[in-house]
This record gives structure tokens, C-alpha cells and sequence, in this order.
């Protein structure tokens, strides 16, 4: 059976006290497989760049630094547009990746255009974040009108010359996953969802997230329903803001009392968010042909 060859992209920021023993791990499957290991380092300012560079004489490894601290977005996209080979993989470098793992999704590789790590167990998270974990993947699930197991497993395995296309809507922040996943759904690729197991995060390694990670996740989401699915967005809004306009104003007409002004301004509002939403609709249409 022919080996694929594969790129594997690990953005880090601060991760020394983990990617020695990841790359390490890393590099004896890219040893084995033949594949490629991109470390991105986005501007650690502890002794992560040391630890990688003690190994960078190895020929399946390669280096990129950011001056500065750009985002783990920002390290994925450009450890993404250095790939080479047609499969890219992304994976976290904070020690909760298993390297194994990417085995199991490289044979669903062939078929499916993107394929997804799913982390197992109820929490994956801390406690405090999975309300809003929850609430933004049933949010993603209806707009995209599809059962997203996994919204944002740091885990997954694209086919590079895709996902090379939708780079510029792919935010510099935590939600490049989030993003990158909407996208697929959206566009009508094919996604999969393999299982793996998530390990403790190495007790050094600080997570980023914030309230502030949440709030902008959930404009992003709602930024790229507006793209492609505006109609989702727009049409629901309409029918509530009619109902309520037809509510309010009916005791008035079968009171003989004429019509509510209320209710005339909810009404004609639901109808103009209905007619936005259609030109928004086309507009979307046209944007996605210039990349499709």
C-alpha cells in the first residue's frame, strides 16, 4: 500500500515545557511516513524556539517564525501556505494531542475532504467554557442545517489546495477551526468525524481563551451565515418581527379601533429584513464565485 505524504502544521506560542517530547514523537512517524512537520513559532518569548531549533537539522522538519505574536490563526494560515504536500494536517502543540492519531484519519483522507479529530467524553474544556461551547455549536448547527459533532478540534486533516482557498476568510485568532469547519459544511464538502483521545494539557501551558474568544467566535459564526447562508439569518428575523406586528395589532382590528402604528412598524420591518435578506443573499453568491 503507497504511503501518503502528508504536512503537518504546529502553531506554537510558549509551549516549551511541551514540544520537545511532541516533536520528538512527531518526527519518528514523519520518519517512518515520509512526512513533512511545519513548527510554527508565533513569537514565544520563553525557551520554546531553543528547544525546536536543537532539532530543526532533522530533514523533515522545518521552521517559520513570526516576529511577534500574530494568533494561533495567523500560525496555522501560514504554516498552511508553506505546505507542500496535498494533505495538511493541523494539530495543537500544548501536549493533548496524540501524534498516533493522525493515523486514524489519514485513511478517510481519500474520500472525505476534511477530516475531523472528535474528542471524546462529555467535557473537553474547562468547566466555566462549555456553556458557551454548547450554546455556539448549536448555533453552527443551524445555520449550517448539519450535526457538527466537534465545531473546534485543533485536530483535523484537509486537502491543502482547499483549504488554501478559503484561507482569507480564516480568522488570526482561536476560531480557525470554527471557521474552517462552517466553511466546509457550508460549501458542500465532505466531512468526517474520527474519535481520538484528548491528554491534559501540560500544567505549564497557559490557554488563551477568554470571554472575549467567545463573544468574537459567535460574530464570526454569525459573520459567515451572513456569507453563506444569509437567508437563515434574515428570513426567521422577518416572520418574527410579522407575528408580532399581526399580534399586536389584531385586538385593534377586532376591537373596530384601526391599525396599531406598532403594529404597521413591525410588520413593514419583518418585510424589509425579508427583501434585505434576499439582496444580501445574491451579493453572498457573487463574492463566493470569485474563490469557486
Amino acid at each position: 500500500m503507497t504511503q501518503q505524504k502528508l504536512s503537518v502544521v504546529l502553531p506554537i506560542y510558549n509551549e516549551g515545557a511541551s514540544i520537545g517530547s511532541l516533536l520528538d514523537k512527531l518526527l519518528d512517524l514523519a520518519r517512518l511516513h515520509h512526512w513533512e512537520v511545519i513548527a510554527v513559532n508565533d513569537g514565544s518569548v520563553d525557551d520554546t524556539v531553543s528547544k525546536i531549533k536543537t532539532r530543526v537539522d532533522n530533514q523533515f522538519l522545518r521552521l517559520i517564525e513570526h516576529p511577534y505574536n500574530r494568533g494561533y490563526g495567523a500560525a496555522l494560515k501560514t504554516g498552511i501556505r508553506a505546505a507542500t504536500a496535498p494533505l495538511v494536517a493541523t494539530m495543537d502543540s500544548d501536549g493533548q494531542h496524540d501524534p498516533q492519531d493522525l493515523l486514524k484519519l489519514l485513511p478517510l483522507a481519500e474520500t472525505h475532504n476534511l477530516v475531523v479529530g472528535q474528542r471524546t467524553g462529555l467535557l473537553h474544556s474547562q468547566l466555566w467554557r462549555m456553556p458557551g461551547k454548547w450554546l455556539l455549536n448549536w448555533l453552527a448547527n443551524y445555520l449550517t442545517n448539519q450535526r457538527i459533532p466537534d465545531l473546534n478540534s485543533g485536530m483535523r486533516l484537509f486537502q491543502t489546495d482547499i483549504i488554501k482557498k478559503y484561507l482569507h476568510l480564516c480568522p488570526n485568532g482561536f476560531s480557525f477551526s470554527t471557521t474552517s469547519t462552517l466553511v466546509f459544511f457550508n460549501r458542500g464538502y465532505a466531512v468526517t468525524y474520527v474519535p481520538i483521545t484528548i491528554q491534559q494539557r501540560h500544567r505549564d501551558s497557559k490557554s488563551m481563551v477568554s470571554l472575549n474568544t467567545g463573544f468574537d467566535t459567535l460574530m464570526l459564526i454569525i459573520r459567515l451565515a451572513t456569507l453563506f447562508q444569509p437567508l437563515r439569518i434574515f428570513i426567521p428575523s422577518s416572520i418574527l418581527f410579522v407575528v408580532m406586528g399581526i399580534v399586536w395589532g389584531l385586538p385593534y382590528i377586532l376591537l373596530a379601533r384601526g391599525v396599531s402604528v406598532g403594529a404597521l412598524l413591525l410588520i413593514l420591518t419583518g418585510l424589509l429584513l425579508f427583501f434585505f435578506g434576499l439582496l444580501t443573499d445574491q451579493v453572498a453568491q457573487l463574492r463566493l464565485e470569485k474563490y469557486e
